[in-house]
């Protein structure tokens, strides 16, 4: 049930395909939530911790040489016979972004990572990923994206189509950044400082369990879907944001032998008859905050 949910709402990191007039050079993210499983009343507090870090270098006029890094660590139990662990995600981000033509641009990012419980580093803990977006420029207040993006994972290989929009209204108040199924943020200024939006993030990723003598690895399949009030310092520089939201993630812990092969978006392409090790995970209430500090291109061109 949880799947199918997934796959419809699938429609996780702009990592570099923003279309926007600023860039988030780093960004805080924490969020927790009470996530149930579906067999019983256990329940377990997660703890979501996510640093992102972004440099872009300009080489001329039609080249961006594209650099980064991402950190990311979850807290839990994975059921109730399991110790409370931590599932850490390390990845750097890598690419250029390039000026094609006056209508398209386009982005490719190598994203190598290591994922795990970093209990003790090993070459299962080491995954590799691939990113390729094209921008088409509509118009002044529109651009659409197209892309895909690849990863290794424990389970097997990861494909995701995508597919997005960036948009802002003419009075500026309104904006859309939609990398989809990956991210999105849409928020309305109601003043200069203040602003309400919805921002939707997502992930299919899995971890390596080191702890256990590497037999077992846990896969994550996550939307995060959250309302949020945003508050701007330092001439919307420095940007605060509260969030409250809907958290469907599930861990499902696995033996590292047990594996699927190709996965587009939630679909096994060979099917699926892994035997699961712990119980699906329901969804529940999160609450969050980020603190974002942005660079605002436009003014930079004034």
């Amino acid at each position: 049930m949880k799947k199918t949910f997934l796959l419809l709402v699938f429609s996780l990191f702009t990592l570099f395909t923003n279309a926007q007039d600023y860039v988030d050079i780093v960004k805080f993210s924490n969020n927790n939530a009470n996530l149930g499983n579906l067999d019983d009343d256990y329940e377990t507090n997660t703890n979501n911790f996510n640093f992102e870090l972004y440099y872009p270098k300009v080489i001329n006029k039609n080249l961006v040489f594209l650099t980064g890094i991402t950190a990311e660590n979850t807290a839990l139990n994975l059921g109730k016979n399991f110790d409370r662990g931590n599932l850490t995600m390390t990845r750097l981000n890598l690419g250029i972004k390039y000026q094609h033509n006056e209508k398209w641009s386009g982005t490719y990012v190598l994203l190598p990572k290591l994922a795990s419980d970093f209990k003790n580093i090993g070459s299962q803990d080491f995954q590799f990923g691939a990113l390729a977006i094209l921008d088409y420029q509509y118009s002044e207040g529109y651009k659409w994206k197209f892309g895909l993006y690849s990863s290794t994972e424990n389970f097997g290989t990861t494909i995701t189509p995508i597919i997005g929009l960036w948009h802002r209204s003419k009075n500026e108040k309104f904006f859309i950044n939609a990398t989809l199924p990956i991210r999105m943020d849409m928020n309305y200024s109601l003043s200069k400082k203040f602003s309400i939006g919805t921002d939707l993030l997502t992930s299919i990723k899995s971890y390596n369990l080191a702890d256990t003598g590497s037999n077992f690895y846990v896969q994550e399949e996550s939307i995060r879907f959250a309302a949020y009030v945003a508050y701007g310092l330092l001439d919307n520089s420095l940007i605060v944001r509260g969030k409250i939201g809907y958290d469907t993630t599930d861990y499902g812990m696995y033996n590292s032998n047990d594996t699927v092969g190709v996965q587009v978006l939630t679909v096994q392409l060979g099917g699926d008859d892994r035997v699961r090790l712990n119980s699906e995970f329901d969804a529940g209430i999160f609450m969050g905050a980020d603190l974002i500090y942005r660079f605002d291109l436009s003014k930079k061109d004034k």
